[in-house]
């Protein structure tokens, strides 16, 4: 069994996984790491393996602390990826993105993909049906729009993550509701539509904290799956067994 973890700005993700299948998914904060951990390894027992993938603040050592029990790995920029990457400066290109990639060029072979994580930042990154990683963007996410505008101007509210309720915000709360959300579903249809002017065979994966409130509102047909990164961590340890 394969313990994966995802350590992202805001929070750490975790699943356990036998094979391909999919035991169970887990979300803890920074300072629960050994004691989640824990509580984990003691309902999995067979939990061989730890695979994390970080872009977080956090200290390994929480992780080491069980490398005697474990197989501890942390993806790094020297392993070995299944694409070929043409990233200009590649020492740069954010773990997290690499592992969505992988993911992504072994889940769906033989197509272009580009794949959506919409978390903290909104990142856009681009495999071919080749298997060359291009690039993408980055952009804030939803609540970064959000803070943003509260942080940078003198009398804006700090609001959280809500639908509009029209088009048109017919109150400061609701401009902003609208001017957030449907800028970045505007964002996001723009990067599609842009793609798949230019390619065929295209497939549009979407994952991170906000897949489940941004898909719906989406006029492009896509995979949705919260969880892609711990699957694509699973995914990545099996190609880098198979081809040690």
């Amino acid at each position: 069994m394969v313990l994966t973890i995802d350590v992202g700005n805001t929070r750490i993700k975790g699943a356990v996984f036998e094979g391909h299948s999919t035991m169970e998914f887990f979300v803890f904060s920074k300072d629960e790491i050994q004691e989640k951990i824990e509580t984990i390894l003691k309902k999995y027992g067979k939990v061989m393996h730890l695979v994390v993938a970080s872009v977080g603040n956090v200290d390994k050592n929480s992780f080491l602390y069980f490398q005697k029990k474990l197989d501890v790995w942390f993806v790094s920029h020297e392993d070995a990826f299944p694409f070929v990457n043409n990233y200009a400066t590649p020492k740069t290109l954010g773990i997290d993105r690499m592992v969505l990639a992988a993911g992504a060029t072994l889940q769906f072979q033989s197509k272009n993909r580009l794949i959506i994580d919409a978390g903290t930042c909104v990142t856009y990154d681009f495999v071919d049906q080749n298997n060359v990683y291009h690039g993408g963007a980055i952009s804030p996410g939803l609540r970064l729009r959000y803070e943003s505008l509260h942080n940078f101007t003198e009398k804006l509210p700090l609001l959280t993550v809500e639908s509009p309720k029209y088009f048109v915000g017919d109150s400061t709360a609701e401009a902003i509701h609208s001017g957030v959300v449907n800028g970045l579903v505007y964002e996001i249809n723009g990067f599609v539509d842009e793609y798949q002017s230019k390619y065929s065979n295209f497939i549009i994966i979407l994952t991170g904290g906000d897949t489940d409130f941004l898909a719906k509102r989406l006029k492009n047909t896509i995979f949705a799956n919260s969880n892609f990164l711990l699957e694509s961590l699973n995914q990545i340890f099996q190609y880098k067994i198979e081809n040690d």
